[in-house]
């Protein structure tokens, strides 16, 4: 009889997300859905399509810049915050030591280590300061050192992808001369390409892919409706 374990048989399947997903999500889902919004809008108020592709190309550029900022900033906010923290944590294991060592076997005793383990545990990471600060980081407070290069690549990943989703809504109006021909075509590939992205999203993070395309889909089916009505009843 075979005793061998086979460890193969049991696979299991877990989601992990990386930054540069989270990064590409935010990205091309305002890059879709706001210049499609904006192309929309203007189709119902002038029929020249060079129009819409010089107001839709400022839009693009200005939203790419104002995401990639704001993808910049929440990357050193996260920063600035650990390293405060940080700070903080090396303060109190030099000065609140005794309270820092109760705190440390307090985490091992929550994990089930019995009391001998604990002390040898804490007695042996306390030893090292900088990795008993690292640990105290971790587990007491739940942070984890961030990239020092995360606030310029999510910038730029943010930023890229906000340009590439906003591409597509656009696309027909370089071809197309007149606006409401345009749109339609605008429509099709946006909604469709809505679709995709919004099931390989939903695959991602856990959730129901068919009902996450058809929820994307229809926020952006419904920002460019509204807008499009707005601008022809404003026109008229």
């Amino acid at each position: 009889m075979d005793t061998h374990l086979h460890r193969n048989e049991h696979k299991e399947h877990h989601m992990r997300s990386s930054d540069f997903l989270r990064d590409v999500v935010i990205g091309m889902s305002d890059g879709l859905t706001v210049p499609f919004a904006l192309a929309a809008g203007l189709s119902g108020a002038v029929d020249n399509s060079s129009i819409i592709v010089i107001a839709g190309i400022a839009e693009i550029a200005a939203g790419s810049i104002a995401m990639g900022l704001g993808g910049y900033l929440s990357g050193k906010t996260e920063q600035d915050h650990y390293k405060n923290e940080e700070k903080r944590e090396q303060n109190e294991v030099e000065t609140l030591r005794h309270i820092e060592i109760e705190e440390t076997k307090e985490f091992f005793a929550n994990i089930g280590l019995s009391k001998e383990i604990q002390e040898q545990a804490t007695e042996e990471i306390s030893k090292d300061k900088d990795r008993w600060v690292e640990f105290m980081m971790k587990y007491e407070l739940g942070l984890d050192k961030p990239d020092p290069k995360r606030a310029t690549k999510s910038a730029l990943n943010i930023g890229i992808s906000y340009i590439v989703g906003g591409i597509i809504p656009l696309s027909p109006y370089f071809f197309i001369s007149d606006s409401k021909e345009a749109l339609q075509f605008s429509v099709v590939a946006t909604l469709i390409c809505l679709f995709i992205f919004g099931f390989f999203k939903s695959k991602l993070t856990g959730v129901n892919p068919l009902w996450g395309a058809i929820r994307v889909t229809l926020i952006g089916a419904i920002a460019a409706s509204a807008a499009f009505g707005i601008a022809s009843l404003f026109e008229h």
